[in-house]
């Protein structure tokens, strides 16, 4: 045992804190991710019926929105965690825990009032049937938003073994509540499994956090701390608005201009380019507290983005190469498969957009750790204008998003574009 002990900590000195945590949650992710796969390529296209399976990511997006302020609060908080944990400050960092908690009940009841107006008419556009779906859509949204306030405080404590185990023991929990909620119904099921993971997330979270916990509560919202949180607020809230935007829109013209069998085709087809995400945000969970750290001790933070853009894109360019050959005849091995398999040509193309999303989520990420928002400038108009020129493309001119490849070129043309802009920014610090 003690042998065992001294070759980790050896090959802990030699890769050094950053790709050890990152080896760490890699391996515990991905025995996630086998289960999430199966999820994603196997069980959910067997239960739900092609009619209805391309409205899994509208109404996932949808829910995106209804929980965007949560999402807000959730990401400056990682960054205020991190900076407290390096501080040792954990009775401010109690209550700073309970100030959001209090925030995510206020915009709880915001939402409710929200989605009972929107919601109707956005499932009639998507040419869904509400049903039941209207709670357990908002469930999964705010206990999916909220799940990362509790979940970055390990993260931002570096936590690594407590944040592996609850990523490790979300996936087998989900995929029990599918198995058992799903033969009810399909898309009420799938909502209420993805109830399941971000619960026990909270709960977990809140157990590895007991020891920072027992200190007692001492202020955190002190008039600077207001007036920085509030900045910060509005620098997110401004962030993710457009982001959200560009990918409500994305989704709702893919479901909505798409025949019922193409927009299935999208779902399929995007589980694989999730693979390569797999890997990606593994790295954006170790980076996040690193580059944090880099950038409050007055270290340079573009040697780490660089590390994880390119592991990134080794494994999206394998990833891409095998799927161009193999891309086909594993989709007919899926439900329903000989009905996708002729869209297997988009999948290169969509892991190679994932790859883009991941170097722009890695930039994003590090210049918010770091204090540092210029990138705002180009890249809230990049998505609105990205978004209002994608919505209003007429259809049946050349360049309208009105097929899967159509609008592959669109999802790419846009990645690029804020890609380029990310480069520059990289290339001047």
């Amino acid at each position: 045992m003690q042998k065992r002990t001294a070759i980790f900590h050896r090959i802990h000195a030699k890769l050094g804190d950053f790709w050890w945590y990152s080896l760490m949650l890699f391996c515990a992710c991905r025995a996630a991710d086998a289960l999430n796969a199966f999820i994603g390529l196997w069980l959910v296209p067997s239960r739900v019926s092609p009619a209805e399976l391309g409205a899994v990511q509208p109404l996932t997006q949808f829910s995106t929105l209804l929980a965007l302020p949560v999402s807000v609060f959730a990401l400056v908080f990682a960054r205020e965690v991190a900076v407290l944990a390096s501080k040792k400050e954990f009775g401010r960092l109690k209550s700073l825990l309970r100030g959001v908690f209090w925030a995510t009940g206020v915009f709880l009841v915001v939402a409710l009032g929200v989605s009972r107006l929107f919601l109707p008419v956005f499932l009639r556009q998507i040419r869904i049937a509400e049903g039941s779906l209207g709670l357990v859509i908002l469930a999964s949204a705010f206990l999916g938003a909220a799940a990362p306030v509790y979940t970055n405080a390990l993260q931002g404590l570096k936590r690594f073994k407590e944040l592996s185990l609850v990523n490790l023991v979300g996936a087998p929990l989900r995929l029990a509540v599918l198995l058992v909620a799903m033969p009810f119904r399909a898309l009420s099921g799938y909502f209420l499994a993805q109830c399941a993971a971000p619960a026990f997330q909270i709960f977990a979270s809140v157990f590895g956090l007991r020891r920072e916990l027992r200190h007692p509560a001492e202020p955190y919202w002190t008039r600077p701390a207001l007036k920085r949180f509030s900045r910060l607020l509005l620098v997110v809230g401004a962030l993710y608005a457009a982001a959200s935007a560009a990918g409500f829109i994305e989704q709702f013209i893919i479901r909505q201009r798409l025949p019922d069998v193409e927009s299935a085709a999208y779902y399929m087809t995007s589980r694989f380019a999730d693979i390569a995400s797999f890997f990606s945000c593994t790295l954006g969970v170790t980076l996040f507290p690193f580059t944090a750290e880099s950038a409050a001790q007055g270290r340079a933070t573009k040697p780490l983005v660089l590390k994880a853009a390119g592991a990134t894109l080794a494994v999206s360019a394998l990833l891409a190469l095998v799927f161009a050959f193999a891309g086909a005849p594993i989709l007919r091995l899926l439900p329903h498969g000989d009905l996708y398999a002729p869209y297997a040509p988009v999948i290169p193309g969509l892991v190679a957009l994932a790859f883009l999303n991941a170097v722009l989520g890695f930039h994003i990420n590090t210049e918010i750790a770091a204090g540092r928002f210029a990138f705002l400038k180009w890249y809230i108009p990049a998505n609105l204008l990205y978004a209002a020129a994608l919505y209003l493309w007429p259809q049946g001119t050349p360049l309208s998003a009105d097929s899967l490849p159509a609008i592959l070129g669109w999802l790419l043309a846009g990645a690029a574009i804020r890609f380029a802009f990310t480069v520059r920014d990289l290339v001047r610090q």
